[in-house]
């Protein structure tokens, strides 16, 4: 995964006044924690920051104070309606080091003849990988799956590097028969007469 680089700036000024102060000059604020170092209260661009965020887990290398950090979003709280990021929680991350992440899980292939459903039990898989060698997504095959069939976490392969987090017996995907509708009370049926 690709670093991508913003420039942040430290905040000095607190509370909903300053918050919206930097978010009319079109910037989000944040902040940036871990590693048991004192959390660093940040503003950061928030057209690119919107963009980079685009990509699940994105790795982003920030400047602050001088020094390089490397962090990963935690938490993102973005308007109701707008969808505007209004604050970002960012992790900071070391080469090398093991992080847990939720990667989205997809599926390919076509279920067997019939008239099945599709139910994702769980959209995301909780996984421990590389901080700089995040999988964005896990695709699963359906090919043939019947009503009934489910796939476990355990039972999806995950790219290189990276081990199941979660509960391995979870159910991730299953397969339901689709429910027939029953003609509501009144109504004939296809094919019924109504006259006496």
């Amino acid at each position: 995964m690709a670093e991508i680089k913003l420039a942040s700036e430290v905040r000095t000024e607190f509370g909903k006044g300053a918050a919206r102060r930097v978010r009319r000059a079109d910037r989000v604020p944040g902040v940036v924690y871990g590693h048991g170092a004192e959390p660093v209260h940040v503003t950061l661009p928030g057209h690119d920051l919107l963009l980079a965020l685009r990509t699940a887990n994105v790795l982003i290398g920030l400047e602050i104070d001088g020094k390089d950090a490397l962090v990963i979003p935690k938490a993102v709280q973005r308007h109701p309606l707008k969808g505007t990021i209004e604050h970002v929680d960012l992790l900071t991350v070391k080469r090398g080091e093991k992080v847990e992440v939720e990667i989205a899980v997809h599926t390919e292939g076509d279920l067997a003849p019939g008239s099945n459903l599709l139910e994702f039990v769980q959209n995301t898989l909780l996984v421990e990988a590389e901080a700089t060698h995040i999988p964005e997504s896990v695709t699963v095959s359906v090919a043939g799956l019947d009503a009934g069939d489910s796939i476990l976490a355990k039972d999806i392969a995950l790219p290189k590097g990276s081990v199941l987090a979660g509960d391995e017996d979870a159910i991730v995907i299953q397969v339901v028969a689709a429910q027939a509708e029953e003609p509501a009370a009144g109504e004939a049926a296809e094919g019924e007469s109504t006259e006496a």
